[in-house]
């Protein structure tokens, strides 16, 4: 096995692990999601009756943690297939822009984004995905 396949297997493997983080931190805004549906459910939790806040601001919250949520988990969905996608030597660009978007999850995902574009940059790369027999270990 030489460097640049060596290179790709291991980017693959961090491509999952990325994910899982990526996938953990969207769960983050489920504080904002059970707060949301608290606030359209049971607004008196906040305050007497005439002071609870409008079920406008419940709904808010509920559709923000939502989008949230699940663009991150979309996010943590492209990283799995990129990485599979590494592993097998599959759709160059799309692993391309996958790592240039990846350099937006700061730290994990700039680092991984940047030594991606770094690996898929190099002459000797390209070639890889070209062939039709993925490595052994991608099977």
């Amino acid at each position: 096995m030489n460097q640049d396949e060596e290179h790709l297997r291991l980017l693959s493997i961090f491509y999952y692990v990325c994910a899982g983080f990526a996938a953990l931190f969207a769960c983050l805004p489920i504080i904002h999601l059970i707060m949301g549906i608290v606030l359209l459910f049971h607004p008196e939790s906040f305050g007497p009756a005439n002071g609870a806040p409008p079920a406008f601001f419940g709904i808010f919250f509920i559709v923000f943690a939502l989008l949230t949520i699940l663009a991150g988990w979309a996010f943590a969905g492209l990283l799995v297939y990129a990485g599979r996608c590494l592993g097998q030597r599959k759709h160059y660009t799309f692993c391309l822009v996958v790592a240039a978007i990846a350099c937006l999850f700061m730290p994990f995902g700039t680092i991984l984004g940047i030594f991606t574009i770094i690996v898929l940059v190099r002459p000797t790369v390209k070639p890889l995905f070209k062939t039709a027999i993925p490595p052994a270990y991608a099977q």
